[in-house]
């Protein structure tokens, strides 16, 4: 278990500790700008989650709950919301891309839901895993993913806030971390119409192949 221990932490310090913090002005500086600091950031990101994902499959573990059958539904309702989500994200503009998703006519699209789309869908299949896998090292594996996920969220916020403070301002008043928060709020709509139907379509295509292909790529049969 301790080297799983250890790959989540390294994980958390690096997205978190690192990328989330005033730390990660100093880093840029050092390696001479954005790009190389993107560079080696993502190298060491596949390191880490390489490192990772093996220390999970080799880890004992302990079991703390099983499951019910009835639980697999919930968890694929799950799934499906966040295979939506990620690809409305990846189909669409970054929400926090300054002069991309906030227009002379606001926000739009799924950026009016939730302005953190993708990581809404991280953090929706984490939780939903470890709703269905209920030992340590399942806990530690998929909690770290839910813990980057919504720290990431008003992380990048302040990133925004800081860079932009006029677009921040804008963005914040018409949109929310929370699902749906700034439409119930009464300070933006949802717009179907500028979602759309396809991308929608595509994130349910991929849910429908992954929970056929699941038993074979990982192991375990969604049904």
């Amino acid at each position: 278990m301790l080297p799983l221990i250890l790959a989540a932490a390294a994980w958390l310090a690096l997205h978190i500790g690192v990328s989330g913090t005033a730390l990660r002005g100093r880093v840029v500086a050092a390696l001479g700008g954005e790009w190389p600091f993107r560079g080696v950031f993502s190298a060491a990101s596949t390191v880490v989650i390489i490192w990772l994902v093996m220390a999970w499959r080799a880890a004992p573990t302990t079991p703390l709950w099983y499951a019910p059958g009835a639980l697999r539904g919930l968890v694929a309702a799950l799934m499906l919301l966040a295979f939506v989500l990620f690809a409305l994200s990846v189909a669409g503009n970054n929400p926090t891309s300054v002069g991309q998703s906030l227009g002379a006519e606001g926000a739009r699209g799924i950026t009016r839901v939730t302005r953190h789309p993708m990581l809404w869908s991280f953090a929706i299949w984490a939780g939903a895993h470890l709703l269905a896998n209920g030992d340590t090292a399942a806990l530690v594996f998929f909690g770290t993913f839910l813990v980057t996920a919504l720290a990431g969220m008003p992380s990048i916020d302040a990133k925004l806030a800081k860079r932009d403070p006029a677009v921040w301002a804008r963005l914040s008043a018409e949109t929310s971390i929370l699902p749906f928060g700034a439409v119930l709020a009464g300070r933006n709509r949802v717009s179907w119409a500028e979602i759309g139907w396809l991308r929608p379509a595509i994130g349910v295509l991929a849910w429908a192949a992954m929970a056929h292909l699941h038993g074979r790529l990982i192991g375990v049969p969604v049904w």
